[in-house]
């Protein structure tokens, strides 16, 4: 026999569940928690048998029920009974269920009328009811008897307050009818958890065993100590109907009789009796259902938006059909061109705010990194005016020379172009690298068809590998066009004549030197190159430690500030006879270290050598080393190089004037040729590589793919992307299943609105009746809130796992709403 009023929900509840787990969705409408509380032998667990439609609970005299039990009705085909102490045993006798359940309860409190806060957890798998938690609990008792402590009722509250004060627990206060219900310990419980009686109901039980010429007539009717959602009268089995194995369905059919024949009782008959109690708590769940539609249905609709496109995109795709095959490839192919062109022109749809990628790392190769391997390769002054020296002397050979030799300076100038073939290829090596790795951000997306993802990654990275070599080669033209002719009629050239006048200024700084030469603003200029957050990581722990500050570097000087509104300034670094090392990276550090000291040996910064700056990233540290050399601040020479620069000096006064003047040509033609690389070489990548790998992926790619003859295969899904398109399906599918089912419980449920409040001030305050003989005898207590009860999830399969920690826990917690003492001591559970 099922509960009948709950089977009218389930039809639509099963066919959301099952729309949603088919996806692996959970129906999260996390039905209430139904508890029965009240005094002992008041008719508690025959109050939820009944409910459940079963005969499997303990019976007897006195104190019965001495563990909670927690039951889990979960919907199933089949019925049965599992314990969770007795995993994967399977009880269909719900006469085995009792005597397991008085078996576990005897393990953990003995014989004798012991009890546990220790609860058992119990599931009964029924296809007549929906997936919900009834906790059935000790009842109230003043005087211990047996093995109970002297605090036995103090201990039972305790455990009832632990579940009832959940809010999605509905509270069923049960009170004999042969006993006074204003002194009712089951009212008063509620009463404190639950102020405004919204999810207390009243149920009278024993109305047959009332003295003859008494009724409960007025409380039924709630006009006599009114609760706000009322009472209901049931009448349960006698003890020698359970004897007789009198079973519920002959009992229910008592029940109403007894209704329907009793004078004070028939003209309410149909608000009476087990059925309409099990109608009014099904009511409650259909409202609970509807309140939760709205938010769940929002949560569904929200996936469903998002699984639309992609759905729709499936949906055209089919692997058998030859055309759609060919469709999809046309697509992927345009899809593939215009990534790969948004990620060079920076237009994508998705900007990354984490790394620089694509077009932004080459214009960062373009214009820092390259900028920085030029410098690389420049001779400092000494080693320069050597070769000067070398190849004038050279020139003249035996002879004494009266004028300076324009060969000298050809060869010198040829030496120079020369070496800018190093840094040149290893410009054109960091741009194809790029391009590959951009090229394989985007071919990721074709990770559902692996073999036309492998073809078109060799077939972009040979092309590229093509133009590159290409690029190779106009490169080195280029410089060796440069070396073909020296012409020294440039207008920027200054010329022989204009070199005497520069002599008279050679004094000038090597290092501004070098800035002309590279096309750097003088630090006179004052123009700020570069802002940003760097750490000084050198200062010791006795002086605060690391710390991080808002720098900016000018032609003239490096200054920090507290924070990025620059008002608070720290200190301000001239950059005169400054220069720049790197710093090894420690094992356990991430940042990227870089170090500025002075060449004269004096303090940088208070009284440091040298000031260690960390950044976050290679690229930042890049960055701030090709602005430090735009600025003049150059790396630090080996020694051994400097010693063996300086080893050379110069005795003829004539000579040095001709090195002097070489010097100088030198340096005027050079930055020509550098102005003119630093120029053309962005242009030539630009036009033989990123532009011509755009140009092949968009027009000449699906041509060659074509052209291999194999577009079926090409086409063939992985077995992941395979099963990746059936699940979007599948749960697109099911989604809008469940939003359908929604929508009819929307229609065929209605809610019942609460009643309206009452006036329940002649419920005693629990905290007058405590016995004269207890340890808070004599002086008043004071009663706050309930405490927390556990959690139980009503559905899951490991819901009650942590039981015993949940409620070891709790039980071992002040509790405020209940006088405090020790608790009993928990043995194991096996």
């Amino acid at each position: 026999m099922g509960n009948r009023g709950m089977e009218d929900l389930i039809p639509l509840v099963n066919r959301l569940q099952e729309a949603l787990s088919t996806v692996g969705q959970s129906c999260s409408l996390h039905l209430p928690q139904i508890a029965v509380v009240g005094g002992q032998s008041a008719g508690k667990s025959s109050v939820l048998e009944n409910f459940v439609g079963r005969d499997f609970l303990p019976r007897g005299s006195g104190i019965v029920t001495r563990r909670p039990l927690i039951l889990q009705l979960l919907n199933s085909s089949a019925e049965y009974g599992e314990f969770f102490h007795c995993k994967g045993r399977k009880f269909t006798d719900f006469g085995d269920i009792r005597r397991e359940i008085e078996s576990e309860t005897r393990r953990l409190t003995g014989s004798n009328k012991g009890i546990s806060p220790v609860p058992i957890t119990l599931k009964i798998y029924s296809p007549h009811v929906l997936n919900l938690t009834l906790v059935d609990l000790p009842g109230i008792t003043k005087v211990p008897v047996g093995d109970q402590p002297a605090d036995i009722e103090y201990q039972i509250r305790d455990i009832i307050m632990q579940y009832i004060c959940k809010e999605n627990c509905l509270i069923l206060a049960v009170t004999p009818a042969n006993t006074d219900l204003a002194n009712s310990d089951a009212l008063k419980l509620a009463k404190d958890v639950d102020p405004q009686g919204q999810r207390t109901i009243g149920v009278i039980t024993k109305l047959d065993l009332m003295d003859k010429g008494t009724d409960a007539k007025e409380i039924l009717e709630n006009r006599l100590l009114p609760l706000r959602r009322g009472y209901i009268g049931i009448v349960n089995r006698s003890q020698k109907d359970i004897d007789g194995n009198k079973d519920i369905m002959t009992a229910l059919e008592s029940e109403r009789d007894f209704f329907m024949s009793h004078p004070a009782y028939k003209h309410i008959a149909e608000r009476m009796g087990t059925p309409y109690l099990q109608r009014i708590l099904n009511q409650q769940l259909t409202n609970h259902i509807r309140e939760a539609l709205p938010a769940f249905r929002s949560h569904l609709q929200s996936q469903l938006l998002a699984l639309n496109r992609k759905a729709e995109e499936y949906k055209k795709f089919s692997p058998d059909d030859a055309s759609r095959r060919t469709k999809t490839l046309l697509q992927l192919v345009q899809r593939l061109a215009v990534d790969f062109e948004k990620l060079i022109e920076g237009s994508g749809d998705k900007v990354d705010t984490v790394t620089l990628s694509g077009g932004a790392r080459i214009n960062q190769i373009f214009h820092e990194r390259f900028p920085n391997e030029l410098v690389k390769i420049e001779s400092d002054e000494r080693k320069l005016r050597q070769e000067i020296n070398y190849a004038i002397r050279n020139i003249h050979g035996v002879r004494t020379g009266l004028f300076t030799p324009d060969m000298a300076f050809e060869a010198i100038v040829k030496k120079q172009i020369t070496s800018l073939k190093g840094p040149c290829i290893k410009f054109i090596d960091m741009v194809s690298q790029e391009l590959i790795t951009t090229v394989y951000q985007c071919i990721s997306k074709l990770s559902a068809f692996p073999q036309l993802r492998e073809e078109t990654e060799r077939i972009i990275i040979t092309e590229i590998r093509e133009q590159e070599n290409k690029c190779r080669d106009q490169v080195l033209l280029l410089i060796d066009i440069q070396l073909a002719y020296i012409n020294t009629k440039h207008e920027d050239f200054i010329g022989f004549t204009n070199s005497q006048q520069v002599n008279s200024q050679s004094n000038m700084n090597s290092s501004v030197q070098i800035a002309r030469n590279q096309g750097v603003v003088f630090r006179s200029n004052r123009i700020v190159i570069q802002k940003g957050w760097l750490t000084i990581s050198n200062i010791g722990i006795m002086k605060g430690g690391a710390k991080e500050f808002w720098f900016i570097l000018s032609t003239e000087s490096l200054s920090w500030y507290k924070d990025g509104e620059e008002k608070e300034k720290k200190y301000m670094l001239p950059l005169d006879n400054l220069k720049l090392r790197d710093v090894e990276k420690s094992f356990m550090s991430s940042k990227f270290v870089f170090a500025i000291f002075n060449t004269e040996l004096r303090n940088v910064y208070k009284d440091y050598k040298c000031l260690e700056l960390a950044c976050n990233s290679q690229e930042e540290l890049d960055s701030w080393k090709a602005s430090l050399l735009r600025a003049g601040v150059y790396p630090e020479r080996d020694a051994a190089e400097e010693q063996e620069n300086g080893a050379q000096t110069f005795t003829d006064p004539q000579l040095e004037r001709q090195v002097e003047t070489i010097r100088n040509l030198v340096d005027s033609y050079m930055s020509i040729i550098y102005k003119t690389v630093r120029d053309l070489m962005p242009k030539t990548i630009m036009h033989l590589m990123i532009n011509s790998v755009k140009e092949f992926i968009s027009s000449e790619l699906l041509a060659q793919l074509y052209a291999l003859g194999e577009c079926s295969a090409l086409m063939d899904e992985s077995p992941e992307q395979k099963q990746h398109r059936e699940e979007v399906l599948r749960k697109h599918s099911a989604l809008k299943e469940a939003l359908t089912v929604i929508g009819e419980i929307s229609t065929s449920t209605f809610t019942t609105p609460l009643p309206p409040p009452v006036d329940s001030s002649w419920i005693q305050h629990q905290s007058s009746t405590h016995p004269k003989n207890s340890a808070t005898a004599g002086r008043p207590v004071i009663r706050g809130h309930a405490p927390p009860a556990p959690s139980v999830n009503p559905s899951g399969p490991n819901s009650s796992s942590d039981g015993l920690q949940q409620l070891t826990g709790q039980h071992n917690r002040i509790t405020t709403s209940v006088p405090r003492r020790q608790p009993p001591a928990i043995p194991g559970v096996k």
